[in-house]
């Protein structure tokens, strides 16, 4: 009964509270460098569309360079690539994809480098013109500082991925007011977690985040809007809306790809394609300047339904198109904010169209069905777009249509836009992620119990015949001094200690320091690793620390049992069969778990 009052639902130490505390400083630390982003946008939007030195938002659709306006994305798409050659590649992209493979194949160190040069370089590529968003740098900025960080504290790979992505998503955070969203992008597309080791820090620094936002950036959602309440027809339409946003993911995230292949087939050095890229955003531009830079005034407008259906028309070609070139050319920028406009406009333009809720209405559902569609992320997708407006009545619709539109793309797309970059690098990245089965069990419900032991006052050669001879039954045995565990050892062991020392027991074999054990009440997830750290087949398992009497043995072997109940709950199908019409046992009868199997503990060891 003690063991199992001594058992948690999770895993935690004194540590956690370290970790949340410098998690608290990363989220204030990644809101002051949102505020540096955005404002370094405002200074190179100024100066390259305007001529003027100044941190005061201006968007670059109200400038008057006429034809000049297709120089100056070429003009910053040099400025990036020259960057990110003679500075760090690292700075290419949007920053989600990097942030992922940094956290899963890189132990999530980030350089001082990338921390720097990522903010600059996005903004010079924003400001110049660049249709992408600020939210992919800051999460690779953010990400950055709270790596640097973690490192500087000496952590382990575990604690910096979660302060990587504290700083990732109070970023993200300090951006657009989104504290909740952001805590479930972590989950859902960063953390490949769900523990309170990671859960708690990143919290806290999006809560520190929210906190710290209106005192820099101002307070209240970015578009406020207000829709009226929908009718059950609704249904059909947010079906709808979820298929065709699914269809927009589908359609920009193949033609990215597309386009970035055929840029890696350009005989030039990859340092020339952003300016390469450059000149379809300059051209879209000139015919379309409201679709030049963040958008954010944009989006505001669709959604409040501001805008005539003809130019949304030819403003979401013309900002598919200088996306779509522009990022496969390898340059710097986010896409989050490219794709609500995207999806907004697409809303905008098919809303009038589909039965049932307000104007408003159909440019949000729009606009979080593609982003729910695009990044496999649907639940962020939802609350990210209340966060935005703060509209209730929207809740419904979005989900539905957001649920349906991550379906479709799961059932049409092998990999997101965010994976398929870190694929073509040569990293698979699975998704799915739940409980390990290694996790859930406990040593004593897979170990062999009474095991066979040997003496320690035992005479080495009296050992060899008697356990070691033609009749051996296990690879290895313990050793105990009355029931209290010696050592662990195997017939090699004992072979070898006959000629290159002077011990005549079993006893004699073991030194003073304590040999490698197993307690009852660890996860086969902790004596796995153990296994594996000590190069070990096999542990005897011990009663506590401080006695050490032997109660049994764990195996390797013992490892793969919880696979049996897996296999069960994934593979088996049961036949329902009731009681009330049929007698005697059902068809697919119960039968024992490898977990709960009375000869569970009848391995050999």
């Amino acid at each position: 009964m003690q063991e199992h009052a001594s058992r948690g639902d999770f895993a935690a130490n004194g540590r956690l509270l370290r970790i949340a505390v410098i998690a608290a400083v990363i989220g204030a630390l990644s809101t002051g460098t949102a505020w540096v982003l955005l404002h370094l946008i405002s200074f190179f939007t100024n100066l390259f569309f305007y001529g003027t030195l100044s941190f005061d938002a201006q968007s670059p659709a109200q400038n008057h360079l006429g034809p000049w306006v297709i120089v100056v994305p070429v003009i910053g798409g040099l400025i990036i690539g020259l960057v990110a050659r003679y500075g760090s590649p690292a700075i290419r992209g949007h920053g989600i994809p990097e942030a992922i493979e940094a956290i899963l194949f890189g132990k999530s160190k980030m350089s001082p480098k990338v921390a720097v040069l990522k903010p600059l370089s996005s903004a010079i590529a924003i400001g110049s013109g660049g249709p992408f968003g600020a939210e992919g740098p800051i999460i690779m900025t953010g990400g950055a500082v709270g790596s640097l960080i973690a490192q500087f504290f000496h952590l382990t790979g575990a604690e910096r991925k979660t302060l990587l992505v504290a700083g990732a998503v109070a970023g993200m955070t300090a951006v657009f007011g989104t504290p909740i969203a952001a805590v479930l992008l972590a989950v859902e597309l960063l953390l490949f977690e769900l523990r309170p080791r990671s859960l708690l820090p990143v919290a806290i620094a999006c809560a520190v985040a929210a906190f710290a936002r209106p005192l820099i950036l101002g307070a209240g959602p970015l578009f406020p809007l207000q829709t009226a309440p929908l009718g059950t027809i609704g249904l059909v339409s947010c079906t709808i809306a979820g298929l065709l946003a699914g269809a927009l993911s589908l359609a920009l995230s193949t033609s990215l790809y597309k386009i970035e292949d055929l840029f890696g087939k350009l005989p030039i050095h990859w340092m020339w394609w952003p300016a390469i890229g450059g000149i379809a955003v300059g051209v879209g531009g000139y015919f379309e300047p409201r679709a030049l830079g963040v958008g954010y005034d944009v989006i505001g407008d669709l959604l409040a339904s501001h805008l005539a259906v003809s130019f949304v028309v030819a403003l979401i070609v013309v900002k598919a198109i200088m996306w779509v070139i522009a990022l496969g050319s390898g340059t710097s920028g986010g896409v989050l904010a490219p794709l609500l406009m995207m999806g907004a406009a697409l809303g905008a333009v098919l809303g009038p169209y589909l039965p049932g809720g307000s104007p408003g209405l159909w440019p949000l559902v729009f606009m979080a069905a593609t982003l729910g569609g695009m990044m496999r992320a649907p639940i962020m997708s939802v609350i990210f777009a209340f966060e935005l407006t703060h509209d209730l009545n929207a809740f419904a619709p979005l989900l539905l249509a957001s649920a349906v539109s991550y379906g479709f793309t799961v059932l049409v797309m092998r990999r997101s836009i965010l994976t398929e970059k870190i694929a073509r690098r040569g990293y698979h990245i699975y998704r799915e992620y739940g409980i390990d089965p290694l996790e859930r069990h406990f040593v004593d419900e897979v170990m062999t119990r009474a095991p066979v032991a040997i003496d320690a006052e035992m005479p080495l050669d009296a050992a060899l015949e008697t356990h070691f001879g033609r009749a051996q039954k296990h690879r290895a045995y313990p050793v105990v001094r009355g029931e209290v565990l010696v050592g662990m050892v195997d017939r090699d062991a004992v072979l070898a200690a006959r000629h290159t020392t002077t011990a005549t027991t079993m006893g004699e074999l073991f030194g003073v320091n304590v040999a490698p054990a197993a307690l009852a009440t660890e996860t086969l997830k902790t004596i796995s690793t153990r296994l594996a750290v000590h190069g070990l087949e096999r542990l005897p398992v011990v009663d506590d620390p401080k006695h050490r009497r032997l109660v049994g043995i764990v195996s390797r072997s013992d490892l793969v049992k919880p696979s049996l109940n897996t296999f069960e709950e994934e593979e088996r199908r049961e036949v329902f069969r009731s009681p009330m019409f049929f007698s005697g046992a059902p068809r697919a009868a119960q039968r024992p778990t490898a977990a709960t199997s009375p000869d569970a503990s009848a391995g050999k060891h």
